[in-house]
């Protein structure tokens, strides 16, 4: 293995650029995949270039192979995505090219998410369109201690509600039955009412925690993302006229219900912006991530784009 130094990698080294000549992808992947493993499980974040993967499929079969067992299924979606193969290949994120997606950690807001996630650069950009990471160790650490405190002593309540403003109940649960809806919410500790404007959920969960394998104490919440605060005030304003603050698709709170401080998100949202790096996605690129010790973003772009995404190693806190 051959190791190079990214720029603004922060002195990291999580690129593995491989000879192309001669090179079987699988038979290589396949010789080297306790050594793949090994590096994600300690440094979070590797990229492969240098790979010949044709496809959804094979892709799929590719990180089958890496991560040692079936992908998953995206249930309790929050963003728009397409499944491009049965093996659980999906497309990432379908906002518009404009639109920046901040640094999160896969389904943070959930009481369940994969443990590992890989992305596939089919297609890259003609501009811009990196998908920047950063550490959630270095994100813990950066946040100021008493805003970390007050998050860990409250937790993070996220109010959802389900609507064709951003997604409707039957695509983020995937089935148009109701009563499948309202079981899978009792069983994943979701409070649900069907209210005048259809479906609205509310969950409690953390803002911390320790990492299961390496113990080390991780920021892991999507209190950032989910705010009203991150449309921007002039998205936020309209949409508050147009449904009512009840009524937002997406909000949160402290665990007790009380509002959480703008400016403390703000800080949040500094501290991811000044510790993300990023790379230039080249065709063929493949990105690892164990998703609890890195976060993974977008940049807007120009151009056609393609990048695919699958995940593994459901964990249920």
């Amino acid at each position: 293995m051959k190791f190079h130094d990214l720029q603004l990698v922060s002195n990291k080294e999580m690129l593995l650029e491989l000879d192309k000549s001669n090179l079987n992808s699988q038979n290589w992947l396949q010789e080297n995949k306790e050594n793949i493993e090994n590096f994600i499980a300690t440094e979070g974040a590797l990229l492969i270039r240098g790979l010949s993967i044709s496809d959804g499929e094979e892709f799929g079969q590719t990180l089958k192979l890496l991560f040692g067992e079936d992908l998953v299924n995206y249930t309790y979606r929050s963003t728009p995505r397409r499944k491009l193969s049965e093996s659980n290949v999906y497309s990432a994120t379908e906002y518009h090219a404009s639109e920046t997606i901040p640094q999160h950690n896969e389904n943070a807001y959930s009481n369940s998410w994969p443990m590992r996630i890989g992305f596939l650069c089919m297609t890259p950009a003609t501009k811009m369109g990196n998908t920047p990471i950063s550490d959630s160790r270095v994100a813990y650490q950066e946040i100021p201690s008493e805003i970390r405190e007050e998050f860990e002593r409250k937790k993070i309540m996220y109010v959802r509600n389900y609507s064709e403003i951003d997604l409707p109940w039957e695509e983020v649960f995937q089935t148009d039955d109701k009563r499948m809806v309202e079981q899978f919410c009792k069983e994943n500790s979701l409070e649900f009412e069907w209210t005048s404007n259809g479906l609205r959920t509310k969950q409690t969960n953390q803002a911390t925690l320790l990492h299961p394998t390496t113990n080390e104490k991780l920021w892991f919440n999507q209190a950032h993302l989910f705010h009203s605060s991150s449309l921007g005030k002039e998205v936020e304003e309209s949409l508050i006229d147009l449904v009512g603050e009840d009524f937002l698709p997406r909000n949160t709170f402290f665990g007790d219900g009380t509002p959480i401080d703008r400016e403390s998100l703000d800080i949040i949202r500094t501290v991811f912006e000044n510790t993300k790096f990023s790379f230039n996605w080249e065709k063929g690129d493949l990105l690892l991530l164990d998703n609890m010790l890195y976060t993974h973003g977008r940049q807007p772009y120009e151009g056609d784009r393609k990048i695919l995404v699958g995940m593994a190693r459901k964990y249920n806190k």
